[in-house]
């Protein structure tokens, strides 16, 4: 079995892994520095919430109509003008002075071809990392992502008490920049994935997902990875409210840090602990265990309770590594990155429109009996893709392993 000492001996994946670390610690910095300052110069909730998520909807707008260019491009530097686009837009947020519109203006027009970048960057790791490796990466950048949003909003929150929400918007800025720099000295310029002539992104990307979504397999893959993380993070949506509504806002951080170090136990466990056909194997027990904790929910927990229950289902979604080799084999190869965009395009749309749905429902329901039903609705889901979720495992495209490089560095 493939161990993690294996993996991180590959320097392109170590090289990958800081880049990813980088981001996510300064995404989660930059949403909470700039939600507390439209906050603090407008006084609105709404407002401030707008700003919090203002990163989902461009996300549903570059998915649409420009991931054909994550395959058309170079990847390393997409990956690099990602980096330089998001420390430009935060330098222009803190000392720019911009009315709020202007800001929220900004966001989203420099969100839409973010995406792209991060299309071109999952799209790596099965070029670097063959086989089982691939998905034990996948693992370990899982990892890295739950501890970097954990690292993230202890140090925003440190920065945003310490120096204020423009000061920690140039933090953001700057961890941006050392990742563009890591990216240049440690990863090959490869080529383009898809030849061909550059003309038509519009077009090209919307045929693409056409085709992608056509694929019955590769739509059910998508469909198993989007649906019940639609439900969870709608469930987690309304942790705040029900926190607050127990009479402790603050154990809020507490049930929210509890989640994402589930998601880093269950992709740890899963990644290391199962074999590659166990992960498989295992894909819809615990897509179907994920929404039993929130089913709990009914009882009104208190704080140490709701924080056991929602690492347990978030654990539980370390079922996406098990799907992570078939996917792979479902898609062509000059497809890859866009495939990825559409499948993180369609994760952050999930998200958004989950909290929406559950935040709805908590509306004319308490909020304990909105989080259970959400839990109802994750095993609903698991149950409707049983089927599904075996077509897209049990077929095997011929040709390359799942996983093994395609492009060469030049």
């Amino acid at each position: 079995m493939t161990t993690f000492g294996q993996v991180f001996a590959e320097p392109r994946f170590r090289v990958l892994f800081v880049g990813q670390t980088l981001l996510v610690a300064g995404d989660t910095v930059k949403m909470l520095a700039f939600s507390v300052l439209v906050y603090a110069r407008t006084g609105s909730p709404g407002l401030s919430a707008a700003a919090y998520l203002s990163g989902f909807l461009p996300e549903v707008v570059g998915g649409i109509f420009l991931l054909s260019i994550a395959d058309r491009m170079r990847p390393r530097a997409l990956m690099i003008a990602g980096d330089l686009l998001r420390a430009a837009t935060c330098v222009a947020l803190a000392v720019g002075g911009l009315p709020v519109w202007a800001a929220l203006a900004l966001v989203f027009v420099t969100g839409v071809p973010r995406p792209v970048f991060s299309a071109a960057r999952a799209a790596m790791l099965p070029e670097m990392l063959a086989g089982d490796a691939f998905v034990l990466g996948r693992a370990a950048l899982g990892m890295v992502a739950a501890g970097a949003q954990i690292a993230g909003f202890a140090a925003g929150g440190l920065v945003l008490a310490a120096t204020g929400p423009e000061r920690a918007l140039l933090v953001t800025a700057a961890l941006s920049l050392l990742s563009a720099a890591v990216e240049r000295l440690g990863l090959p310029d490869t080529p383009p994935r898809a030849g061909g002539a550059r003309k038509g992104t519009v077009r090209t990307t919307l045929r693409g997902n056409r085709e992608l979504l056509a694929d019955r397999r590769v739509r059910g893959l998508l469909l198993a990875g989007w649906l019940p993380m639609l439900v969870f993070v709608g469930a987690e949506a309304v942790f705040v409210p029900y926190l607050t509504g127990l009479g402790s806002p603050s154990g809020a951080g507490l049930v929210l840090a509890a989640t994402a170090a589930g998601m880093g136990l269950g992709n740890l466990v899963v990644g290391r602990f199962v074999s590659p056909d166990g992960r498989e194997r295992l894909v819809f027990p615990l897509m179907l265990l994920s929404g039993v904790p929130l089913v709990a929910f009914a009882a009104r927990p208190g704080v140490a309770v709701a924080a056991v229950l929602a690492a347990a289902g978030c654990a539980c979604l370390a079922y996406n590594l098990g799907l992570q080799r078939p996917f792979v084999d479902a898609v062509p190869p000059d497809r890859l990155g866009q495939a990825y965009g559409l499948q993180n395009s369609g994760m952050m749309t999930a998200q958004a429109v989950g909290a929406m749905l559950v935040g709805a429902l908590a509306e004319v329901v308490p909020t304990h009996h909105a989080i259970a039903w959400a839990g109802v609705a994750a095993v609903g889901c698991a149950l409707a893709l049983r089927a599904t979720v075996r077509n897209g495992l049990a077929v095997r495209r011929p040709g390359p392993v799942a996983g093994s490089p395609r492009t060469r560095a030049r």
